[in-house]
């Protein structure tokens, strides 16, 4: 069955992105903007757990990924509540994000008085 997958990469600066765009070129995936890619993977995973784990698998064995390397993927995902769209970091996790404190926030301190 086909799967469709998001995938969101930054490798930093000195990346392994000739085998990362080799693997994606592989899969026949298409351009979405600075350093994300669409693609249909062709999948025999009964769950989401083992789509993801496939996923990480296929690219580890491709690509040489660096500590700080992170690849995020979005795919729509079959549950009791039907189907909805989900996302997770397969390689690498969560950073702070940049744009902390940029936004027009109110004031939310409560004063006692």
């Amino acid at each position: 069955m086909k799967k469709s997958i998001w995938l969101t990469y930054d490798l930093g600066v000195k990346g392994d992105y000739q085998h990362l765009y080799a693997w994606l070129d592989d899969h026949k995936a298409i351009e979405c903007g600075n350093n994300s890619a669409y693609f249909q993977l062709d999948t025999q995973a009964d769950n989401d757990k083992d789509l993801v784990e496939q996923l990480r698998r296929d690219l580890e064995s491709k690509v040489t990924f660096q500590p700080g390397n992170r690849i995020y993927v979005i795919r729509k995902k079959e549950g009791e509540d039907g189907k909805r769209t989900v996302g997770s970091f397969i390689i690498g996790k969560r950073r702070a994000t940049p744009w902390e404190g940029y936004g027009q926030m109110a004031d939310c301190t409560l004063e006692e008085g």
